[in-house]
């Protein structure tokens, strides 16, 4: 999935901002960037099946010569372009990464987090819940991952990704938008209390005593 011209962050996307000739004035007091910012958008599968202990989510290991080997992560990838929609980009991945067929009916939206890497480029990710599916869940790419496992959702395992975590704490939360802003210097995997995540109150949230615009 490609975001303009550039070099490539952590996950493989490019990181420039926006296209030449597209500047717009500064606006209070920040300075002109030369284009509209860009950046690339990912779709995270959260397979889900009940238990007698309680819900389970599959996680798969990330393996080879990839960002964050030999962290725990949900099944997840990049559009592959402008043709492609989300909800179609997460079919898809599922079947590559896992062998899972889904329909897209069965597709539910999570939560969306906008998250900024520890180096500095920023994304977006969707993140689906899937009820139902046909074939059993396998390791369909070991070159990128060597380890596939249920885990309980309310006992995550130690060696997350962190902004996939923050995903999945966004979701138990029933939180719909969720920022996951880490910092240079932050570790790539999930560190217990670093603070990093803030969900996003919905519209269903309680109204603030007081809004722009109330004159009563």
């Amino acid at each position: 999935m490609g975001a303009g011209n550039g070099s490539r962050g952590p996950y493989g996307e490019h990181t420039a901002e926006g296209h030449a000739g597209d500047a717009r004035p500064a606006s209070r007091g920040r300075a002109v960037s030369g284009g509209r910012h860009t950046e690339p958008l990912d779709v995270h599968l959260i397979l889900r099946r009940e238990s007698g202990a309680g819900p389970l989510v599959l996680l798969s290991r990330r393996a080879g010569p990839v960002y964050a080997t030999g962290l725990w992560h949900l099944p997840s990838g990049h559009l592959d372009g402008p043709h492609e929609d989300v909800v179609t980009a997460l079919v898809r991945e599922a079947g590559e990464e896992t062998g899972v067929v889904v329909d897209p009916a069965d597709v539910r939206a999570a939560v969306t987090v906008h998250h900024r890497a520890p180096g500095g480029s920023s994304r977006t990710g969707f993140f689906f819940e899937v009820l139902r599916w046909t074939s059993e869940p396998r390791i369909a790419e070991p070159d990128r991952c060597d380890a596939m496992e249920w885990a309980p959702l309310d006992a995550l395992p130690d060696g997350m990704v962190a902004y996939c975590r923050a995903g999945l704490d966004a979701y138990r939360a029933g939180a719909r938008l969720a920022i996951h802003f880490q910092s240079p210097g932050d570790a790539v995997a999930h560190v217990p209390g670093a603070g990093r995540l803030r969900l996003v109150p919905d519209v269903s949230a309680p109204a603030p005593a007081t809004t722009r615009g109330d004159t009563s």
